[in-house]
């Protein structure tokens, strides 16, 4: 189902309904109307460090709108949109906008940046005109760094995933591992190969990552040569770099199938909010020749819809049951993968000696490893609660005629709130200490044997007591040593210990307010649908029973009345 112009049949629908006094339906047909003219296509280039995703972005769109240097890396997410006149817009965490001049957009968007948000940059360009925003990610890190955790959870937010990976080697297996993950949760993923006009070899590299991929299609390009051909307008050249190729998957696979979805949605809303009506005309039309069968079923349909309103109706009980049940299976997702962080953390202290010499790389590796764990329980969470809608919709409606919500769920910023782990140094082991240390152990040595000798007629001082004093200085020293690297390797495992549970505190709380978001946005949903429904019912009831009550003069002019009426919505049918 579907319509050449879903605006035009909005319209046409919107003023034939005006005359039934169904505001309900009528905000439906708003809501369409704001859903069509809103709905941007979504793009997210991903990829590691360097990879080319900067330029690859300027070669689609052709024009220089992400800054691009060998010594600076995209720091901030970057969305690349329509607009006429260009223009740059800092958006930050909290959704203020601040216009700023486009010769400070590096500024913004690279290293060393501390813009906490994302930087809209909008360029009159046809390939954008459709709705298409493409998204340039950072690639600081790598793709198992807290950036690329984050880039792993607006995986559901995006309608399509370019993957940026450069012709140098195979695809990793982390990249492997990313690119099976965007499967699973975006609608359409390719992988792009860049920076083919350095590599000889890259057709050999072309072969190989094909075996990875499966049914994801790659595609091989050269950002330099698709600038040089832009800049000289030399056609021949733009062919050969491979963006022509490119440029039409975008096109055809992903501006074109969201724009199909977007009109089958328009169309699902347009059909059944006509049919709504036209269901109503033609009861009270049937009512005018059997009126008493037609009132039965009409009650009976009435009933039905009202039960579908009541607490106890079963996409109510499926709704809330499984919302019960993801939370406690996300919660023991993302306990039992901190719980794996917290126990291999915990071994690397114990055999690792001094945990303070290595602090940073160890802090690093375990924020690293919580950002993710936290991405993939995200990730999950998603791809049940889409399960659930689903399952929702099937016991609302058996017959799934009513299309399901469209689910954003947007990624939180737990871990922003997340303190750093850090260890306190409280007892440092400087020369001095360990001087001091030595001194006390050897003192004692000194005067224990040196006080055995006198009993024999030694002097205090001699060979004995002194290499006592010298051995259990030692012995001093290290187990000082020992108590230290002890105390500050419980130390280290009680800073990990909290960082995790502050980890768990406020992602676990993210989760639990995306679920209840979806919870009310489902309730809501087909609330409103059955309370459609039940009005729609109820009207047709009233004009059943004013028909049964009618002369003949009246029915017949009044079933003059509803064919037009029923001619007119069925026309409006027609353009779907």
């Amino acid at each position: 189902m579907a319509t050449p112009n879903p605006a035009a049949a909005l319209d046409r629908a919107t003023a034939a309904i005006a005359k039934y006094d169904r505001p309900d339906l009528g905000d439906r047909l708003r809501q369409a109307r704001e859903r069509l003219l809103a709905d941007d296509v979504r793009v997210l280039v991903v990829g590691e460090f360097k990879q080319g995703k900067s330029m690859l972005v300027n070669g689609i769109v052709s024009a220089p709108v992400c800054p691009v240097a060998d010594d600076i890396a995209t720091a901030v997410p970057t969305e690349v949109r329509y607009a006429d006149p260009a223009a740059v817009i800092l958006v930050g965490r909290n959704g203020e906008r601040t216009p700023i001049p486009l010769d400070q957009l590096a500024d913004h968007a690279c290293e060393p940046s501390t813009h906490d948000g994302h930087v809209e940059v909008g360029v009159p360009r046809a390939v954008l005109k459709g709705g298409l925003v493409l998204v340039d990610t950072p690639g600081v890190g790598g793709l198992n760094s807290v950036h690329g955790a984050a880039t792993r959870s607006a995986l559901a937010t995006a309608d399509a995933v370019l993957f940026v990976t450069d012709a140098s080697q195979e695809l990793t297996a982390p990249e492997v591992d990313f690119l099976r993950q965007a499967a699973d949760v975006c609608p359409t993923v390719a992988c792009v190969l860049t920076k083919i006009d350095l590599y000889p070899e890259w057709r050999r590299i072309w072969e190989g990552n094909r075996r990875h991929l499966d049914d994801i299609p790659l595609f091989p390009v050269s950002s330099t040569m698709r600038w040089h051909a832009l800049t000289t307008n030399d056609t021949e050249l733009s062919q050969e770099s491979g963006f022509p190729p490119l440029v039409r998957h975008l096109r055809d696979e992903v501006l074109a199938k969201a724009a199909e979805l977007t009109r089958r949605s328009t169309a699902h809303d347009i059909a059944a909010v006509t049919d709504q009506i036209l269901g109503q005309l033609k009861a009270e039309r049937a009512a005018q020749d059997n009126p008493g069968d037609v009132l039965r079923e009409l009650t009976a349909a009435e009933a039905r819809a009202t039960a579908l309103k009541e607490r106890s109706a079963r996409w109510q009980q499926t709704l809330n049951d499984g919302v019960a049940d993801l939370n406690a299976d996300i919660d023991y997702d993302l306990r039992d993968r901190l719980r794996e962080i917290v126990r291999a953390a915990e071994e690397s202290i114990t055999n690792g000696g001094d945990p303070t010499r290595t602090w940073d790389q160890f802090a690093q590796w375990v924020q690293q490893s919580a950002a993710s764990a936290a991405s993939a329980n995200f990730v999950w969470a998603t791809q049940r609660a889409r399960w659930l809608a689903s399952k929702v919709a099937e016991h609302f409606d058996s017959e799934r005629t009513q299309l399901l919500p469209a689910l954003r769920i947007e990624p939180a910023a737990g871990l922003d709130a997340v303190r750093d782990m850090t260890i306190s140094d409280s007892e440092s082991w400087t020369v001095g200490r360990r001087l001091l240390t030595g001194v006390k152990g050897g003192y004692a040595g000194l005067l224990m044997f040196g006080m055995l000798g006198t009993l024999v007629g030694f002097a205090l001082l001699n060979p004995v007591s002194v290499g006592a004093a010298v051995l259990l200085g030692r012995r001093s020293i290290g187990d000082e040593r020992k108590r230290i690297v002890t105390k500050r390797q419980n130390d280290a495992k009680t800073a990990l210990r909290r960082y995790i549970e502050d980890v768990t505190f406020h992602v676990g709380k993210d989760s639990r307010d995306m679920l209840r978001g979806v919870q009310r946005v489902l309730r809501d949903h087909f609330t409103t649908r059955a309370e459609e429904m039940k009005r729609s019912l109820q009207e047709s009831l009233k004009a059943a029973e004013k028909a049964a009550k009618a002369s003949k003069a009246e029915r017949e002019r009044r079933l003059a009345e509803l064919d037009a009426q029923i001619a007119e919505l069925e026309t409006v049918r027609g353009l779907l």
